[in-house]
């Protein structure tokens, strides 16, 4: 493809960090929970791990490779993309010092107090944690001493580890490294209460594991002195090259899967972080001791936990302090679907809609429940991405196999760190007699479809489920997603053709009604938005997805724009087209919605009124979605779901509480109300609608209660 570097295209990685940014945002936002603040903070950090393990990961090897790629929209190279990175990375950190230190205070003032051991004052409490030290913690520790006879221990990636200066008392007075792991933290937890004082009801004071492993150094080392300490973490490339050892095995998937986990967590580092607040700390020094050929870019010191894991025992630890935490809010039953009455005869007299985590994931579990029952159900299929570690879903598909069913389901063991998960679910699938394939050796399955078939008579009846979103009871409680179920006949038929070849290794050549990438789905696309641009100023475009990288789309966005076709698109991480650019891209509007709740859910609209074609689908506009992936997108026939699907979208478009926009350098500012124009959070409304319409079906006395809710939510 021939390389075009215009002012409307941002890189990838880049415009990952601005949305990681957006997330960061959110835990200085004073106006929320200061524990949810503190979530916030830990999002931001794991959502950076994963991108320097993977992305991070991915640069760096291509810097090892002879004839240098660009990329392909900002035209820079992975040297200079690495560089851009751990500038605008070592930019955010002391905004994440500064957050962290602020809810820490905001937390001190509810009498919940994070202390060091060496500023504590109360000589009882001293004698407490020491004693504590030596008798739950030192004799957990395996500290190393690096010199000639020692050699450098693995240092595993994400875990932490106190880095301790030493000097030998004697006669030898070089500086050696001592290493301690924290690993033993997953016995004895990261946190470590203080006894609460006699007056101080309700008060929790803590600290935190490697504080006082570091103010002890002393005691774990008695034959040297200690110069410096701090605490470090590693963050390895985990970028492994599934494809690679298919060619090299000829063995079950699931076998070379299990060893590809093995060797990722023994691949190179890519990051160097440390904690600094002790001292200085040479860098390069430290580096050089573990053995580690990184440049001083990517090594970070910072005055802050270096892991937010303890976020959620603290969590744990809070429970029931509410000014802490955000309002609980439940999902509802949706008005779509009766209780206690057959979801598959529901499905059969109409298309069903679910919208999470606003209405109840129940109503899909009770589907399948039902199915494993059900005389006139001789086959369930099904693709499982990502599954919960406590599966429903997998439980009622492990009965329906038990129960003499045909069960087939597809379980993607590359789904990206959930293969271990995936793995076990997949043996005791098989144990069970379900039908385990792993799909296509080129292409991952990320597809959210289930088939179920029925036998009444001599007829064949369907019913299929497509979704935005994964089978996962626990994220369809954190995540926006939306389900169709229904028992349109075209819908099954196409199905049941996704299945079939996937069974036999093949992926869908054409389609009638499912879009199925990798090979009718951007096409399709490309062909409705030349439509839309045939109709100029009158055309129009509606996408809300999680990213957008997809050069050709991005291309065809900008044609359309430059006709005057009217294009909104609601992205919330990735976006590679920049808006807004006089003569390209002024018709187009990129919104990022990032709140209480993960947007994941995809919606593409193509035409107003009567031509306009409303899909869901679980596929981004990313290259690696359209074109190495098998997707399903979905269009909605049914008209009174097209106007819901709609109305969601510019609900969503209205939102200016938790919208960020993007400007035409790139940027994102927050969205506020017009002068006389309410606040409008759209995931909170949405939880709103969801309560009223569950209380228009059980309420006689409906505007009271209405009323009541309307007051909760404005709380």
């Amino acid at each position: 493809m021939k390389e075009i570097f215009n002012g409307y295209f941002d890189n990838r990685e880049l415009s990952w960090l601005k949305f990681n940014e957006r997330v960061l945002e959110e835990a200085e936002d004073e106006a929320l929970p200061l524990m949810e603040r503190l979530n916030f903070v830990s999002i931001y950090c794991s959502n950076l791990d994963e991108f320097f393990m993977v992305r991070v990961g991915t640069l760096h090897d291509q810097t090892l490779v002879k004839e240098i790629k660009k990329d392909n929209k900002s035209g820079m190279t992975p040297a200079e993309q690495l560089s851009k990175i751990a500038e605008r990375t070592a930019e955010l950190l002391p905004r994440k010092e500064k957050a962290y230190k602020n809810i820490m205070k905001g937390l001190k003032s509810h009498g919940i107090e994070q202390v060091h051991p060496d500023k504590l004052k109360d000589k009882g409490e001293a004698e407490y944690l020491e004693a504590y030290f030596k008798k739950e913690i030192l004799p957990l520790l395996s500290p190393t001493v690096v010199d000639k006879t020692h050699p450098v221990p693995f240092v595993k990636n994400k875990n932490l580890y106190a880095g301790i200066s030493l000097r030998p008392r004697g006669a030898y007075k070089h500086t050696v490294l001592g290493i301690v792991p924290l690993t033993s933290s997953d016995i004895f937890g990261r946190i470590i209460y203080l006894p609460a004082p006699q007056d101080g009801e309700g008060k929790i004071r803590f600290l935190l594991l490697e504080d006082l492993i570091l103010h002890f150094a002393d005691l774990i080392f008695p034959n040297f002195e200690v110069i410096n300490r701090n605490i470090f973490r590693i963050t390895r490339n985990a970028d492994i090259d599934v494809h690679e050892a298919l060619f090299d095995h000829d063995v079950d998937f699931r076998d070379i899967m299990e060893e590809l986990i093995k060797k990722r967590k023994k691949l190179a580092p890519v990051r160097i972080e440390l904690f600094a607040e002790n001292g200085e700390i040479d860098k390069e020094l430290l580096a050089k001791k573990l053995g580690l050929d990184l440049g001083g870019d990517f090594i970070f010191a910072q005055s802050c936990p270096l892991d937010f894991g303890f976020a959620g025992e603290l969590r744990d630890k809070l429970e029931g302090r509410t000014e802490l935490f955000f309002r609980e809010l439940l999902p509802q039953q949706s008005a779509m679907i009766k209780e206690g009455v057959s979801v598959i005869k529901q499905a059969e007299q109409q298309d069903l809609m679910l919208f999470y985590p606003y209405e109840k994931f129940n109503s899909f579990i009770s589907l399948l429940e039902e199915s494993a029952c059900d005389p006139t159900v001789v086959s369930i299929k099904i693709t499982l991405y990502r599954v919960a570690r406590d599966s429903k879903i997998v439980n009622a598909l492990i009965r329906a196999a038990e129960a003499g069913k045909d069960v087939l389901a597809l379980v993607e063991l590359r789904a990206r760190f959930d293969e271990e998960n995936n793995i076990g679910w997949s043996k005791r699938l098989a144990d069970a007699g379900v039908t385990v394939i792993y799909g296509l050796d080129s292409l991952k399955v990320h597809s959210k479809l289930l088939l179920i078939t029925r036998r009444i008579g001599n007829e064949i009846k369907y019913i299929t489920q497509i979704g935005t979103g994964n089978y996962n009871e626990r994220t369809s409680k954190l995540y926006t997603d939306i389900t169709l179920i229904t028992s349109d006949k075209e819908f099954g038929a196409d199905a049941s053709l996704v299945f079939n070849n996937l069974s036999v290794g093949m992926a869908v050549e054409s389609s009638s009604t499912l879009l199925v990438a990798p090979n009718c789905l951007k096409s399709r696309v490309v062909e409705m938005i030349d439509r839309e641009i045939t109709y100029g100023a009158e055309g129009y475009i509606g996408i809300k997805m999680n990213s957008l990288t997809d050069i050709d789309i991005i291309q065809k966005l900008v044609e359309a724009s430059r006709k005057g076709v009217e294009v909104r698109l609601i992205i919330r991480g990735i976006c590679c087209l920049v808006a807004g650019i006089k003569g390209f891209t002024e018709n187009i509007t990129v919104t990022s919605i990032v709140g209480r709740f993960l947007e994941h859910s995809r919606i593409y609209i193509f035409g107003k009124d009567e031509r306009r074609k409303v899909y869901i689908s679980s596929a981004d506009f990313m290259t690696r979605n359209t074109e190495k992936r098998v997707e399903v997108a979905a269009p909605i026939k049914n008209q009174a779901l097209q106007e819901r699907l709609t109305d969601i979208f510019n609900t969503m478009l209205r939102d200016n509480v938790k919208a960020r926009v993007q400007l035409p350098d790139g940027s994102y500012v927050k969205k506020t109300a017009a002068d006389g124009e309410e606040p409008l959070d759209s995931q909170l409304y949405f939880y709103e609608q969801a309560y009223i319409s569950r209380e228009r079906q059980q309420s006689k006395n409906e505007k009271k209660l209405l009323g009541k809710i309307k007051d909760l939510f404005k709380k």
